[in-house]
């Protein structure tokens, strides 16, 4: 399943529009959130495994795609479909930020190894990796920030 969200509908920008039945049109600075939600979902046979990487495949061939937000569990070691995923990434040359979540539930001491790990694992620079906590907050803004510089 691909999971699709318009946002900055309605916005105030110039070439937000009315069409027909009162719905806005995209304005020039809407920006499409494609979720992908398990893509490495284990219990998926092997024909629904291809497909959804045709259709992944497919999605970040799209012209205008910017970059990708990249979720990735912090405490868990990246799966083969994550090393996939990365080197589909990579062989498309596409921008990436990785959002590591769930880093409240490790420790201070505990996290910054993780995070190395997983940056050399995964072969993502420094600026391409914030450790997250939506239960906490943490890393919140500097992901915004992140993704600001990533859509320009």
């Amino acid at each position: 399943m691909l999971n699709v969200y318009l946002m900055g509908v309605g916005s105030r920008e110039p070439g937000a529009e009315r069409q027909g039945h009162g719905a806005l049109l995209p304005a020039p600075r809407s920006l499409y959130l494609l979720d992908l939600p398990g893509y490495g979902y284990s219990r998926a046979s092997q024909t629904e495994r291809r497909a959804f990487r045709l259709l992944i495949t497919h999605a970040i061939a799209r012209p205008r795609l910017v970059g990708v937000l990249w979720l990735l569990d912090l405490r868990r070691e990246p799966s083969p479909d994550d090393h996939a995923m990365h080197e589909l990434f990579a062989e498309r040359e596409t921008r990436v930020l990785a959002a590591l979540t769930k880093s409240d539930k490790l420790s201070h001491t505990e996290r910054q190894p993780r995070e190395r790990a997983l940056r050399e694992s995964l072969g993502l620079e420094d600026d391409q990796v914030i450790a997250t906590s939506a239960r906490l907050g943490e890393g919140i803004e500097d992901l915004r920030e992140s993704l600001r510089r990533l859509v320009g």
